[in-house]
């Protein structure tokens, strides 16, 4: 962890988390805005806080986020910052509750300093202070509300977990950090915003995460594109994997 300004980078994610989340806690007030018009002023509102938070704490620093333009000089960077401002747009504007706010700093490609907030449900996971994943598996695994990759029903299928259906990839990584459930099998593609934030943290709990190859996941690459990914109990790795072994 470096610290570089009043906050250290590790306090910097979690404030930026938390702050967001609040932003669009409150902007769902009262129902005074639905469906796609909500969605679309969280995105940019979120956005625009977080990328002004930012360029004055960390001016130096290259960003990574779904709701900005990509710039090519992230790739000269060893500092770069891959946000969410809002995972899970759709369950926002829906008045759900499994959405997300990702924040993380990678350094060499990957997370080191990360937060993802549940704003909805008052929850904020973060690299320095979330606790290790103990006790018994649950025999869950988590996947999309009315969608699930041919891996990750196999995988199910193999090793007998019940499906968990779950909105944003941020909440269902972090049911796997509450230990609600064992296992997130994506493959189905996804960016690195989506689940940069989630691996930090998972990592921190002492969780699984690879590819669905067993490869390191990477971030910070040309493309953001990130077609799978696995976060699990590590009793769990050698199972999974070999399940995905025989399909793959």
């Amino acid at each position: 962890m470096r610290s570089t300004g009043s906050a250290s980078d590790a306090e910097l994610a979690r404030l930026l988390a938390e702050g967001a989340g609040k932003i669009l806690v409150d902007i769902r007030h009262e129902h005074l805005l639905q469906g796609r018009l909500l969605g679309d002023i969280g995105d940019a509102m979120a956005q625009t806080w977080i990328a002004a938070v930012l360029a004055e704490h960390r001016p130096a620093d290259a960003v990574l986020s779904e709701e900005a333009r990509d710039s090519a000089g992230r790739l000269r960077a060893d500092r770069v910052w891959i946000i969410d401002p809002l995972d899970g747009t759709r369950e926002f504007a829906s008045g759900r509750n499994d959405w997300a706010v990702h924040i993380a700093l990678t350094m060499g490609g990957q997370p080191t300093d990360c937060a993802v907030s549940l704003p909805a449900i008052g929850q904020v996971f973060a690299t320095d202070t979330v606790p290790v994943v103990e006790g018994e598996l649950t025999g869950r695994m988590v996947a999309s509300r009315g969608w699930s990759s041919y891996e990750a029903d196999h995988v199910s299928r193999r090793l007998g977990l019940q499906m968990m259906p779950i909105g944003s990839a941020g909440a269902k990584a972090m049911a796997v950090v509450r230990g609600d459930a064992d296992a997130y099998v994506h493959a189905g593609g996804q960016y690195e915003w989506d689940n940069c934030a989630p691996v930090g943290v998972a990592r921190a709990a002492g969780l699984h995460c690879s590819r669905i190859d067993g490869s390191e996941l990477e971030y910070n690459r040309p493309s953001p594109f990130m077609p799978d990914f696995i976060i699990c109990r590590t009793e769990l790795r050698d199972p999974i994997l070999a399940a995905l072994d025989e399909i793959l």
